[in-house]
């Protein structure tokens, strides 16, 4: 049976450059699970391929869309299932995915909820509640749409779930909560699911790092040259919000590079709270070297 290789994890574990490792061996394709490395002129700060990288093995879903497009997790399932069977067939039944969208890689490993396709007008009006009223209006709203999905939801402070929670309710005109079966569609391939297990005080070293050597890499002018779309959904992101902040006059630089690294970890903590719920997930030993480990386990499950 064709398989589907996941390389996932906390943001800075490692898991580009393990994933062209696998993809080479394999002879492989790449699909990225990356939310924000899918839009064009965020290189930096997404920590994206880099052009060698992208020669050394073809990518999908990497520098795609323009920074004012809409994409969403339904549309990212639709494509990369339609994808899949290209690349299986040209690669000897093998594709690695690669990313740390956790809403991204549960789509297209476990599907997820039909929901219906949010006009403009909603989008606006729901972000719209949010610019507004910030996080106190949202939730004010979604009690009076779907207070169902409130008692529920796994952060209350994840302003693009709660606004997506609000747009879906507007467009469909029924709480979001009722259209959320939480059944697993079949896969006509096998998925095995690999991540990298750093301690907690290294992987937040190595964010830490990472971030200075976005700085030193060119972040700040990759920033401004986005600086006029800082109100696309696109750019409401770690390590650019922080930038746009300084570049307003309200940080100085070293306020806004320390708030991306605490912002960075925190987002680490949510990432590997999601993968540390799922059974599926085989951790890897940073102390091995980490291709034979996945190679083992491959063959082993042959």
């Amino acid at each position: 049976m064709n398989r589907l290789i996941v390389v996932t994890g906390p943001t800075a574990s490692g898991k580009t450059t393990l994933a062209i490792d696998l993809a080479r061996v394999l002879g492989t394709e790449i699909v990225s699970a990356d939310s924000r490395q899918l839009f064009r002129d965020l290189t930096i700060g997404t920590a994206s391929p880099t052009p060698e990288e992208l020669a050394a093995v073809t990518h999908h879903f990497v520098a795609a869309l323009r920074l004012d497009e809409y994409y969403s997790a339904a549309q990212y399932e639709e494509d990369v299932i339609r994808l899949l069977p290209d690349i299986f067939s040209r690669c000897g039944g093998n594709a690695v995915m690669c990313g740390g969208s956790m809403m991204y890689v549960d789509a297209v490993c476990n599907g997820i909820d039909l929901l219906p396709t949010v006009s403009d007008e909603n989008r606006a009006r729901a972000y719209g509640i949010y610019e507004t009223g910030g996080l106190p209006a949202v939730i004010r709203e979604l009690e009076r749409l779907d207070p169902a999905y409130l008692r529920q939801a796994p952060d209350l402070k994840n302003h693009k779930r709660l606004v997506h929670a609000l747009e879906i309710s507007l467009e469909a005109g029924r709480p979001y909560s009722s259209m959320l079966t939480g059944e697993k569609k079949p896969r006509p391939f096998r998925i095995v699911k690999f991540a990298i297990d750093h301690p907690r005080d290294e992987l937040f070293s190595r964010i830490n790092r990472r971030v200075d050597e976005m700085m030193a890499q060119g972040l700040l002018e990759e920033v401004r040259g986005v600086y006029a779309n800082r109100h696309l959904n696109s750019l409401n992101t770690v390590g650019y919000k922080e930038l746009f902040a300084y570049l307003d006059g309200k940080w100085d630089l070293a306020t806004a590079v320390a708030r991306i690294q605490k912002n960075t970890r925190v987002y680490a903590k949510k990432q590997l709270t999601w993968l540390r719920r799922d059974p599926s997930v085989i951790w890897l030993d940073p102390s091995r070297p980490l291709l034979p480990q996945i190679m083992e386990r491959l063959d082993a499950a042959r």
